[in-house]
């Protein structure tokens, strides 16, 4: 049951922020920003320094919200396990790893693992994942979902990597589940222009319910 309230939970944000940064307190500062422009999903990137305490001051922080935090990045089970400890909803992965998707199962967490090919896609599956993590997305194309739900029509896909305001329409059209959104989103936060990146969150918001409204129809 938790499991399946945590998936709902990060499936439901719709977009998912991809936060990559070279301190914990900018990293803070970026998580801040896209969530004050309306996205509740943040995957907080384990090569930011400390990830783990950044994850459990944000997890903290709107404990009363709608916002759902998770670790990105995770590539070994300690990792996974330190995450979840701090307070992660979620383990996201660029690859698929059989240690961290046993820890994950065996603290209820959703795994999503980085998979590219349908062997990687079916050995997610074999394993317990719900939802796999299509990356990159941007070199394996939104034709690459329907191909993968050609032998895996149960396969749940979030594509990672190339997704932006011009071709989330695209991406939902061929059957994504979520989107995950990294560099262009937050892209200001180079220049420390962290209302640029409320401002290019807020975009992604709107044209996802823009989106959403569509699908609803």
């Amino acid at each position: 049951m938790k499991r399946m309230q945590l998936l709902t939970q990060m499936i439901n944000t719709g977009v998912i922020a991809v936060v990559r940064a070279a301190t914990a307190e900018k990293a803070v500062q970026v998580a801040d920003a896209v969530i004050k422009g309306g996205i509740t999903g943040v995957e907080l990137t384990y090569s930011v320094p400390n990830a783990d305490s950044v994850i459990g001051e944000l997890t903290e922080r709107y404990a009363h919200t709608d916002v759902v935090v998770g670790a990105g990045t995770v590539l070994d089970p300690t990792s996974a396990r330190l995450a979840i400890i701090a307070g992660a909803k979620f383990i996201v992965s660029p690859v698929f790893d059989r240690e961290v998707a046993l820890m994950c199962n065996l603290y209820q967490v959703p795994y999503v693992p980085g998979v590219y090919t349908p062997t990687e896609a079916q050995t997610a599956l074999k394993y317990g994942s719900e939802v796999v993590k299509l990356f990159p997305g941007k070199m394996a194309g939104v034709g690459a979902i329907k191909e993968y739900q050609g032998p895996f029509p149960y396969l749940n896909v979030m594509p990672s990597g190339g997704v932006n305001t011009a071709n989330m329409q695209s991406w939902f059209d061929a059957g994504a589940i979520v989107v995950g959104a990294g560099g262009g989103l937050t892209a200001p936060a180079d220049q420390d222009d962290f209302a640029g990146v409320t401002r290019n969150a807020k975009a992604y918001v709107d044209e996802y319910q823009r989106i959403r409204g569509g699908m609803l129809v």
